[in-house]
């Protein structure tokens, strides 16, 4: 579990009372990981009851009968229960995420764009773990309280640490991006999700790249080259200062795809870095996963990691549940391909997933569900 310290301990009493300020009870203890959600608790973690449509607080008693080994709680615990006490939960989560940054030595990575970051991040996770200790996001906790969790689980002894930040109101990723301060960040790519939120995707790149904001001193922001709002960002990252690279087919862009074959078992990539070539082979369908091979070795270059270890690493990539996973399924007697791809949806997601269907052979059916938070694209309007 790369949420799961190799340690003794993630965290001691003492110092989620020094990180938070809060008051610690119940004796000297230790937590070995975190949870804000009973339903997945584990035996060793330290409950953090947040406040959203239900008081997590109100679950307390389950989370001690689900193993948690302690809470972080706004209210006093009877019989000296492990706890820490605090003024906000949700504030003393970030605090703890701050702490845990800070004693750490790991490479950070942050990941966001309007498709694939999820897909990346859990690629760059893939990669990281062939090389060093690894730690990343579970599914897609990428907002408010989903980042300090995950920065907050980060184990003392990581190498390597990805994190997944979205949003869908502008302000929002300069918050995060301050938070992790990461060493590289990554744009995947600018498209039209959460148009009800914004103007328009101009709107949209200027809120993406706010996660440039927390980039360390010596850090780098890393776009695609193919996307026509690159060069809005570039140019806002040269005025604050900040060092770019880019990947794509332009041959111009520092990791260039030289030539790509998709498939219906996968993807067959060469790229060029540095004036090198080396060969990308992915057992994962659909064209979309050019892009992110791409991303994921800009990364490495990026890292002064070793290119070809990396390269190799990423053949063994599976797809995560509902991005593109493939069953066999017997429908009446015949076989059927079926593609799961329902995690998520929006133009640029369902265009890729098109783009996948035409691929395969034979009779091909495509079922779409809702795309949601399109406003006036979805009365027409073109969304890139």
């Amino acid at each position: 579990m790369p949420d799961r310290d190799i340690s003794d301990h993630l965290w001691t009493s003492a110092e989620i009372a020094a990180a938070t300020g809060g008051a610690a009870q119940g004796g000297d203890w230790s937590a070995s990981g975190l949870s804000i959600d009973t339903r997945s608790i584990q035996s060793g973690d330290l409950f953090v009851p947040l406040r959203d449509i239900r008081d997590g607080h109100d679950f307390i008693p389950q989370a001690f009968e689900g193993g948690a080994t302690a809470v972080l709680s706004e209210k006093e615990l009877p019989d000296n229960q492990p706890a820490v006490i605090v003024n906000d939960s949700l504030h003393a989560l970030q605090d703890m995420a701050v702490a845990a940054r800070e004693r750490s030595d790991a490479l950070r990575v942050a990941v966001t764009g309007s498709v694939g970051k999820t897909s990346v991040k859990d690629a760059l996770f893939h990669m990281f773990s062939a090389l060093g200790k690894s730690h990343k996001s579970l599914k897609s906790f990428n907002n408010h309280w989903g980042v300090p969790l995950t920065l907050a689980k980060l184990p003392k002894t990581c190498e390597f640490a990805v994190f997944e930040t979205g949003m869908n109101h502008a302000g929002e990723l300069t918050e995060l991006s301050n938070l992790v301060q990461p060493d590289i960040a990554v744009i995947t790519t600018v498209g039209g999700a959460h148009l009800a939120h914004f103007e328009n995707v101009e709107a949209i790149a200027d809120a993406k790249a706010e996660i440039m904001t927390g980039l360390s001193t010596d850090g780098v922001l890393i776009l695609n080259g193919d996307n026509g709002y690159t060069p809005r960002i570039a140019q806002a990252a040269e005025v604050a200062g900040k060092r770019v690279m880019t990947f794509g087919r332009d041959e111009n862009c520092d990791v260039v795809i030289v030539t790509a074959q998709s498939h219906a078992s996968g993807n067959n990539i060469r790229l060029r870095i540095a004036a090198q070539q080396y060969d990308v082979s992915l057992s994962l369908v659909g064209a979309h996963w050019v892009s992110n091979a791409a991303a994921c070795m800009a990364v490495a270059h990026a890292a002064g990691l070793d290119i070809r270890k990396a390269a190799r690493s990423l053949r063994e990539l599976k797809p995560a549940s509902g991005r593109g996973e493939t069953h066999n399924v017997d429908v009446d007697g015949k076989a059927v391909t079926l593609i799961d791809d329902s995690y998520n949806a929006n133009p640029g997601s369902v265009a890729a997933a098109i783009e996948l269907l035409s691929a395969c052979e034979g009779t091909r059916r495509l079922v779409l569900g809702t795309m949601a938070e399109l406003f006036a694209a979805a009365d027409g309007a073109v969304v890139e």
